[in-house]
């Protein structure tokens, strides 16, 4: 599904989807195509779902023109090694 459809399927809304294919550009990550797998009514729930997301879904809200996800490389992350 192209973010077009998704948005004049779900218009204000807050979605949960797959990224099926995506584009790099600089630190810019473009999704080309997605699956939906939830269309979420309340903020609260879309933070709680975007928090609980794994690498390839996201929440985004619709009443975005185009889906772009910035990507930052983190150094130094103090995490297990």
């Amino acid at each position: 599904m192209k973010w077009e459809e998704v948005r004049r399927t779900y218009p204000d809304k807050f979605v949960k989807l797959q990224i099926l294919e995506s584009h790099m550009e600089g630190t810019k990550k473009y999704i080309d195509d997605m699956a939906i797998i939830k269309v979420i009514n309340d903020n609260k729930e879309a933070t709680k779902e975007l928090v609980h997301s794994g690498d390839n879904t996201i929440v985004y809200h619709t009443g975005n023109e185009s889906i772009v996800v910035e990507v930052k490389n983190i150094r130094g992350y103090r995490g297990a090694i």
